[in-house]
This record gives structure tokens, C-alpha cells and sequence, in this order.
């Protein structure tokens, strides 16, 4: 994840004093133990101002509205008791070249700061701290002792203390080229770092965006450039520092990250520096998020299916057992009507079968007499009998828990990587089913369950697609979604597909009133359905469709789970549809 530097910094900065000051302080909410979002409004417009201490996204920039939800931090109630009624006056660098700024709060922009807001973005040791006039620290994202930190320590009721001064050569636009190359070359080796090593403030994603402006290869060794390669690059070194002297920026994505220089190799440009960061931050640390819950989910339903499948096939050998019942009480007949052939003392006896006539051999207790010994198979007949009645309803319980385990298990498999914030949605709302199913414990989200609060009963984002003839077809991307697709999105005119006895998705061909569907859409609906299962890498794969009138839910049956009737079986192929799927979203990303 590309961090936060001086120059992107600097951007920020210049666009929200321009843009931004003075803006009232009117809400202070805190989205999650890194971030903070501070309610902003000045007589053009309002919005977020997202401040952030997280290790690897340390940041500022305006940003979306934070998501609704309990206040559980004492962090930002603080700041939302001292910022009430003040505005953001002022925003000041404490140097030149430091990632820490000053943002200021007083009731007018001509009164006295009342408070300020310490903001440094510096890695892991960033930190936001909140002091009054007077420098004293009131309260700190991270407090730091002197076990921790022997230079700085950082508690309240302490006086604020700036951070170490910057060690190391700064850059100045007015050193001549001949110092600056033999700073550089001094000690032969990659570019970008021998640039970084040389200069303090200098980023390493700047260092390779000035080495490409320049048309060299970051990584290739100081030793092979040059007089006119040394030429290019200090050129593009004079340019980026007059872009920070003029507060000249151009935001845009580039194929690595992002740059607030334009000219040094971009991609897409975007209106303003703050969309830049709140879309890059936003995506890197969705797909965190995602591969991080996506392997909790994962694991979780792992250990829960392997459970299952251990106690069914426990169940399964006890039935195996109770098969032998029958034989018990053959065996016992067999000795009843033979009892004068027994003697006392006999460990076996051999007898001639009822129905064959051949010998059968029976295992004999020599301390029990043949009426004893027949009661003992008697007895052994009607225990497995009993057996079988008590096990079949909890082996249909284990298999059925199984199957909707297995459904979710499909779905995460088909959500398996992060493209869009649709796909964190689809797999946020897997794990709350997952909490609202008891199989994972959230008091959160338990509590509003228990309130009667939740996600808006709106319809969710399926995934969508379209066949070649332009018909659109919408995909359940887990239980919730399947059941809001199947009850809630099809209408009348839909035809509803699913996989035959295969955990997948649900999928509705989406038709125009008194139209009829093609066995061409018919057939693509078929390997999209197929492809959104738990048969994705299989050849062929039977599917059902039918009206989505005649889909039911059985009274009690978990998320997801229907039952079907007047369905017609076609053949769906979903390597077909993997290979359609994957063009279309290429064209896309085009």
C-alpha cells in the first residue's frame, strides 16, 4: 500500500485550505479504532474530513460519510465535546519537509486557536493528538510511555512535543547539478533507493515516478546512466520541487498506485486530490478487509463442515450396525427352536438356518443357558432397532445443516477475490447471516438483532450480467441475496435457474412482459447458473428452471434454502461461462 509523503501532503493540504477554510466542526464520529471523520460544513458545501493513524494508510482527506453505528470510542467523544460550536480555522506544517500538521480550531477565524489537532502521518508511529492553547495534550489516538519510547513520550495531561527533527540532507532547487549527482552516485546502486538514501522527504513511489519522467528504469544502477540521463532527471527533480514551491498538482492513478504529479506517468486523472485518496485508500483497504474476513469465513466454514461430515458419517456406521438387527433376532429364533440341542458349558453352537438350510454358527455366553443367551440377541435386536429410530431424524438434522454449510461454502468460493466494494458488501452480509445463525458470535450485531435494527430493507446489489443478446441476468451472491432475488426482485415474466441437488447460486433471466426466452438465453442462463456453484469446474451440470412462482420456502428452513416444482432440466456448461464472464469484465475494465 503506497503511504502518505511530504508531497502528497503538501496537495492535500493546499486543496483544503483553498477549498476548505474556515468550515464549522458540526459532527465527530469515529469509524473504526484508526480512523476518525470530522463533520465539515462552509457556506459551498459539506463533507468528511477522514483522518486516519492506521500503520500502513496514515492519511487525510475529505472523504465519504462515515457508516452508521454505536459510539464506543472515548477518542472521538472527546473531540466532539471540545469541537462543538468551533471551526477549522488554520492548517499548518510544523517544518517544511515533516508529515505532521496543525490543524486548528477557534469559534471565528479571528479569534484565538482554542484547540489543536496534532496530525502525523509517519507509518507506524503515526499518531493524532488533541492539545488547547496552552500545548498540554488532552487526549491521543495512541499514548506512548517510556517504556516505549525512550526520545518521546506522549501521554495526557503532558506538554505536546513535536517530533524528532528530520536527520539526513533536504532537497533545495538551488543546488547545482554536479552536488546533486554526486550525492546520488556517491555509493554505486539502484536509483530510486540511492535517491531515497541521499535526500530525506524523498518517498520511494516519487523516486521511481521522477526516475520513469526521466525514461529510466528505477531499478537500474546509478553507474549506467549517463550525462544526458543525469540531464533528464535532475530536470524532472527541478520540476517536482517547483510543483511543490507553486502548489501545482495534478491527481491521478497510476499503474502502481497514485501520484500527485501528473506528468511523472498517469493513468486516469481525478478532480481533486481528496477523490484521489479516498478511492485508492478506500479499494486497498476493502480488499484488506475482504481477504482478511474472506479467510475468517473460509476457516469458519471449513471447521463446521468437517464437524458435520465426521458425525453423518458416525450416524451413517451406527445405521451400518443397526442393519444387523434383523440377524439378531434370526439368531434367537434359531436357538429357541433348538434348544435341546444346547449344553451347558458351550461357548458356540452350529444350527441348521430356517430358510437356506445351511449351517449357521452362533456365538454362545458358556455361563448363560440357551434361553438366556437367545434373550441377550433378543435384546441386542431391539437395541439396534431403537438405534435406528433415534439416529435417522439426526442424521437428516446433520446433512440438512450440511447442505446450507456447503451453499454458503459455494458462495464464498465464487466471491473468492476483491474487484468492487459490491464484493466486501456480498461477503459482509455472509457473515451476518453467519452471526444471525448463531455459528459466529458478534455482540453488535446480536444487539441489533435483539432491537429489531439492520440492514435497510432494500434490494441488494446482485451481481448482474447480460447474455449476448443483451438479456440481463441477476445472480444471489449469498443466502440473503438468493432469497431477496427469488421473493423480493422476480416478477412474474423471470425464469428462476438453479443447479440440480448442487449448492449455488440463484438466478433469474430477467424477460419483458409476454416475452418468451430463446433456448440461446435459455442455455446462457443455464452456464451462468452452473458457473455460480459448487460444480464451477465440472464440464456439465445439470440446472432447473422454473417460474420464480412456483419457488417456495419450507416454514423454518434457513437462509436460502427453497424447494421447487414444475422445473424443466437443460445442461449447463460453465466453463462456457467462465471464458464469457472474463471478457466481458475485460471490455469493462477497458
Amino acid at each position: 500500500m503506497q503511504p502518505v509523503d511530504i508531497t502528497t501532503l503538501r496537495a492535500v493540504c493546499s486543496e483544503l485550505a483553498v477549498e476548505w477554510l474556515p468550515a464549522r466542526c458540526e459532527q465527530v464520529v469515529q469509524r473504526d479504532r484508526n480512523t476518525i471523520c470530522l463533520g465539515l460544513r462552509t457556506f459551498e458545501r459539506r463533507g468528511w474530513l477522514t483522518i486516519s493513524w492506521h500503520p500502513q494508510a496514515a492519511r487525510i482527506h475529505i472523504g465519504a460519510a462515515p457508516p452508521k453505528g454505536p459510539e464506543t470510542f472515548t477518542f472521538s467523544q472527546q473531540l466532539k465535546h471540545q469541537f462543538s460550536g468551533l471551526a477549522l480555522t488554520k492548517i499548518e506544517f510544523l517544518a517544511p519537509w515533516e508529515r505532521a500538521i496543525d490543524l486548528q480550531f477557534s469559534r471565528r477565524p479571528d479569534d484565538p486557536v482554542a484547540w489543536h489537532l496534532y496530525v502525523e502521518i509517519m507509518g507506524k508511529y503515526s499518531n493524532v493528538l488533541l492539545t488547547n492553547a496552552q500545548q498540554e495534550i488532552v487526549t491521543a489516538a495512541h499514548q506512548v510511555n517510556e517504556q516505549q519510547s525512550s526520545v518521546r513520550t506522549i501521554r495526557t495531561g503532558g506538554q505536546y512535543a513535536q517530533p524528532p527533527a528530520i536527520v539526513g540532507t533536504l532537497p533545495r532547487r538551488k543546488a547545482p547539478l554536479d552536488d546533486w549527482q554526486e550525492r546520488i552516485s556517491l555509493v554505486p546502486g539502484k536509483l530510486s533507493k540511492m535517491m531515497v538514501k541521499s535526500y530525506s522527504g524523498l518517498s520511494t513511489s516519487l523516486a521511481k515516478q521522477l526516475a520513469r519522467a526521466a525514461d529510466l528504469d528505477p531499478a537500474q544502477n546509478t553507474e549506467s546512466l549517463t550525462p544526458a540521463d543525469w540531464q533528464r532527471l535532475y530536470a524532472q527533480w527541478q520540476r517536482w520541487l517547483l510543483c511543490l514551491e507553486k502548489h501545482e498538482f495534478q491527481p491521478a492513478f497510476t499503474e502502481e498506485g497514485y501520484t500527485v504529479l501528473g506528468w511523472t506517468g498517469a493513468r486516469t486523472t481525478t478532480a481533486s486530490v481528496q477523490e484521489l485518496l479516498d478511492q485508492y485508500y478506500t479499494a486497498q483497504l476493502n480488499r484488506q478487509t475482504f481477504a482478511q474476513l474472506h479467510h475468517q469465513l473460509t476457516q469458519k466454514i471449513k471447521n463446521l463442515t468437517k464437524k458435520l461430515r465426521q458425525k453423518a458419517a458416525n450416524f451413517h456406521q451406527r445405521l451400518d450396525d443397526s442393519d444387523q438387527a434383523e440377524r439378531y433376532r434370526i439368531q434367537a429364533d434359531l436357538l429357541m427352536a433348538y434348544l435341546h440341542q444346547w449344553q451347558p458349558g458351550m461357548s458356540s453352537i452350529q444350527l441348521q438356518d430356517f430358510t437356506s438350510g445351511e449351517p449357521v454358527t452362533l456365538a454362545l455366553n458358556p455361563e448363560k443357558n440357551a434361553v438366556q443367551n437367545a434373550q441377550t440377541f433378543y435384546k441386542r435386536h431391539q437395541k439396534l432397532r431403537r438405534t435406528r429410530d433415534a439416529v435417522m431424524p439426526l442424521l437428516k438434522e446433520v446433512e440438512s445443516e450440511l447442505h446450507y454449510l456447503e451453499q454458503i461454502e459455494a458462495a464464498l468460493t465464487q466471491t473468492a477475490q476483491y474487484t468492487a466494494a459490491d464484493d466486501l458488501m456480498a461477503l459482509e452480509e455472509i457473515r451476518d447471516e453467519l452471526v444471525q445463525q448463531d455459528y459466529i458470535d458478534d455482540p453488535y450485531q446480536r444487539q441489533n438483532r435483539q432491537q429489531g435494527r439492520g440492514r435497510p430493507d432494500k434490494l441488494p446489489n446482485f451481481y448482474t450480467c447480460r447474455t449476448p443478446d443483451g438479456t440481463e441476468v441477476w445472480v444471489g451472491r449469498n443466502n440473503n441475496q438468493n432469497e431477496a432475488l427469488s421473493f423480493k426482485a422476480a416478477n412474474d415474466y423471470d425464469l428462476w435457474f438453479h443447479t440440480q441437488e448442487i449448492p449455488g447460486s440463484h438466478v433469474l433471466l430477467r424477460l419483458e412482459p409476454g416475452s418468451q426466452a430463446s433456448e440461446e438465453n435459455l442455455a446462457w442462463a443455464a452456464n451462468i447458473a452452473a458457473w455460480f456453484s459448487r460444480a464451477s469446474q465440472s464440464e456439465q451440470v445439470p440446472v432447473v428452471y422454473t417460474q420464480p412462482k412456483y419457488v417456495y420456502k419450507p416454514k423454518g428452513a434457513r437462509p436460502g434454502m427453497v424447494i421447487y416444482k414444475h422445473e424443466q432440466v437443460i445442461w449447463g456448461q460453465p466453463q462456457v461461462a467462465k471464458a464469457y464472464l472474463g471478457d466481458l469484465k475485460k471490455e469493462n475494465d477497458d
